[in-house]
């Protein structure tokens, strides 16, 4: 009840310092379980905040559609992590089935942490308030960074340290920092993509994006102040247009049509918003490679990404504009390779031997990018198809009940995971997923 709702913000807050921290930790010589325990602290506040709403009564109401798909999900996972690996053709190890339940389970357990919170409307607008400052103040970092801040600190920062020996990640093509910290262009200058606190282009634009879609509805429902709303929301978008992610501009302009569908005021301009969103991103897409903050392979890094531009993973970096690029191309292959993999192996390879998580404990990655396809391998066919029932039933109420900028943001996610892990950006699955528990214990309230 509302002993927990300060959890809320602490999520919102500090999983955007998450990987930051993590790496000045690591640098300053804070490594190995030490590291580990520190960085569970989002786990073990998720669990004091499920413990609280109990004890509170807030998890003892009635069950609805929505909550028992969400159980058995749940339930689907927890057996497939019971089953032992050679059962069912995996090969992740012990540490990697622990890593990969954990991983399955967080939407359903921070769901029915939020189903557990009493919200009052102040408590929504308080909310709202503290994930476009904090977004506010990631962009700004962000914009900060990757024109004053050289890639050469990062490379000698914790970040290698954090990203490659504590979590697991083998990256070899930046010095040990993630791959899309820059977009590669093919020769020895690289362009800076924004980064920010998350340490990650991809997750900092999927702040963002929700970030613009409260905007949205602040302007809407609210009628800010437009002295302070423009240079917050250009603030938010020139971040958001600076992680070069084409799929998350696609994702808000998505956003804000279901917004439009669901909020009759201003509907017009909120789908004249989504097409300039596109046409704009368009632009800078073309634009991009002329105005960005141009950086630098070291000599061993270079070495590197020439003996890999013609490997199977190769392939042309620069599109001929548009949104179409080799990305592209990448993920709808990975896309249609996972699933043509969950659909010849429909009892699932069991936690562990998907995406990250298999990256991290290096074992055979029988599907990544998607979460859909992820989900699938980790609990089979049934547990994708359960998780699929659950969430669209979830947009449904959400729909329903005509929660408009909470609807358009779980579009947007939902959406994005078809590319990309989406529950395995901690932010994303502790912040959105909390809200929607919440909303589905007061969906006809």
């Amino acid at each position: 009840m509302k002993r927990g709702v300060w959890i809320l913000y602490v999520f919102i807050v500090g999983l955007a310092l998450h990987n930051f921290v993590a790496a000045k930790l690591y640098g300053a010589g804070l490594r190995g379980t030490a590291l580990d325990v520190v960085s569970a602290w989002k786990e073990a506040l998720l669990a004091l905040g499920l413990i609280l709403v109990w004890r509170n009564g807030g998890l003892r109401r009635s069950l609805a559609l929505v909550d028992w798909l969400a159980l058995a999900y749940g339930a689907v996972v927890v057996v497939y992590g019971l089953v032992p690996q050679h059962v069912l053709g995996g090969s992740a190890t012990h540490h990697g089935v622990l890593l990969g339940v954990r991983h399955d389970l967080l939407p359903v357990a921070t769901y029915f942490f939020g189903r557990g919170l009493d919200l009052t409307a102040r408590d929504v607008r308080r909310l709202g308030a503290a994930i476009i400052a904090s977004a506010s103040a990631v962009a700004a970092f962000g914009l900060i960074d990757i024109y004053a801040i050289p890639l050469s600190w990062w490379r000698s920062s914790g970040a290698p340290g954090w990203f490659s020996n504590q979590l697991g990640f083998g990256y070899s093509g930046l010095s040990g920092l993630p791959e899309n910290f820059v977009y590669n262009t093919g020769n020895e200058h690289p362009l800076r993509r924004l980064v920010s606190t998350f340490l990650s282009p991809l997750a900092s634009s999927y702040m963002l994006v929700t970030a613009l879609l409260l905007c949205a509805a602040w302007l809407v429902r609210h009628r800010a102040r437009l002295v302070i709303w423009i240079p917050l929301t250009a603030l938010l978008f020139a971040g958001l247009l600076w992680t070069h992610s084409r799929s998350s501009l696609i994702a808000l302009a998505l956003g804000l049509v279901v917004y439009a569908l669901l909020r009759p005021e201003r509907r017009w301009e909120v789908v004249g918003a989504a097409a300039l969103v596109v046409v704009i991103g368009v632009g800078f897409v073309k634009a991009y490679p002329h105005i960005a903050p141009v950086t630098s392979f070291t000599p061993k890094e270079l070495a590197y990404q020439r003996r890999h531009a013609h490997s199977a993973q190769g392939g042309p970096a620069v599109s001929a504009g548009g949104f179409e690029d080799a990305s592209t191309s990448s993920h709808l292959r990975n896309l249609r390779d996972g699933i043509s993999t969950v659909l010849h192996h429909v009892q699932g390879f069991g936690p562990g031997n998907a995406g990250s998580t298999a990256a991290r404990t290096d074992v055979q990655i029988k599907a990544g990018e998607s979460t859909y396809t992820e989900l699938g391998v980790d609990a089979g066919l049934l547990g994708g198809l359960l998780f699929i029932a659950w969430l669209l039933t979830l947009l449904w109420r959400l729909i329903r009940c005509r929660d408009a900028w909470l609807a358009a943001a779980m579009v947007a996610m939902l959406a994005l995971a078809l590319q990309t892990d989406i529950i395995g950006v901690p932010w994303v699955v502790y912040v959105l997923w909390p809200l929607a528990g919440w909303r589905m214990s007061h969906a006809d309230s």
